[in-house]
């Protein structure tokens, strides 16, 4: 295989230790370079012209991918802040991080010696350092619905980070999406419990307040058709069952949540969350 495309099938860099591990000598390093198919980054690092740009600031800065820079790289529901969020490891004294944001906490994983992005377990923890509350527990949430990242797995880290583990005891499994967190933490500011994933008609509620008043959140900026219709034939057969139910898209509740309140806080004077 071609150098640059063993370098594509890894993000489309790596640093010449895993490249000559692979078994790539000098020769064909300069080749590649030659055939401008590969290019050096600083002295250790080789790229081809596929490999993302937050990666190739990452390598040429000395750094990692970590925050909601890495939870955007490990396929995390985010807010994305704009920035790039980059580890700075503890020996590098100076460093000019630009425009962009620099994280010198530690996790409780080692950092690779080789790689440009942090361990999820590591980004998480900057990332409760970073972000607001409400955002940080939404990504920690997000994390729970892998395999690896269980309940019992993240109660087992030894985090130094005081809001780190402030996220961590807040945390649940049962929110499928951050866009499912964020109301139930702001709403649980304001004393309303929220039950999550509540079985009824077969169908799991992504919210149930009191014993009738359901919250359903749509996830997707755009819903499909057919999702769609079968998402409002759930809400009638609810409703026949008692429940009132409030459905709200991911733009009311990131972009208009002071209405969302207002119609929750509306349907519970009128009782909508007790049963009849």
């Amino acid at each position: 295989m071609h150098l640059a495309d063993w370098l594509n099938t890894h993000s489309g860099t790596a640093h010449l230790y895993d490249v000559e591990r692979a078994g790539y000598t000098s020769y064909a390093m300069r080749a590649a370079i030659a055939e401008r198919r590969v290019r050096r980054i600083r002295r250790r690092w080789l790229a081809t012209p596929a490999a993302p740009e937050n990666l190739l600031v990452a390598a040429t800065l000395g750094a990692r991918l970590s925050c909601l820079s890495a939870a955007a790289h490990f396929g995390l529901w985010h807010l994305d802040d704009g920035l790039l969020h980059l580890s700075v490891p503890p020996n590098a004294g100076h460093f000019d991080a630009g425009p962009h944001r620099a994280h010198w906490g530690r996790g409780p994983l080692p950092s690779p010696r080789y790689g440009l992005v942090e361990p999820l377990e590591n980004a998480l923890v900057h990332i409760a350092d970073c972000q607001p509350f409400e955002n940080a527990l939404a990504v920690w949430e997000s994390a729970q619905n892998r395999d690896a990242f269980s309940p019992e797995y993240l109660a087992g880290l030894h985090l130094r980070s005081a809001a780190a583990n402030r996220v961590r005891t807040a945390s649940t499994s049962l929110s499928y999406s951050g866009i499912e967190t964020i109301p139930r933490v702001r709403l649980e500011r304001l004393g309303i419990r929220v039950q999550q994933q509540v079985l009824v008609d077969g169908h799991r509620l992504d919210g149930l307040i009191g014993e009738r008043l359901v919250l359903q959140i749509d996830g997707f900026a755009y819903h499909q058709a057919d999702q769609r219709g079968r998402d409002i034939a759930a809400d009638r057969r609810l409703v026949l069952r008692g429940y009132t139910v409030l459905r709200f898209d991911y733009k009311q509740i990131l972009f208009d949540w002071p209405t969302v309140e207002a119609q929750i806080l509306a349907a519970m004077a009128r009782g909508a969350h007790l049963a009849r």
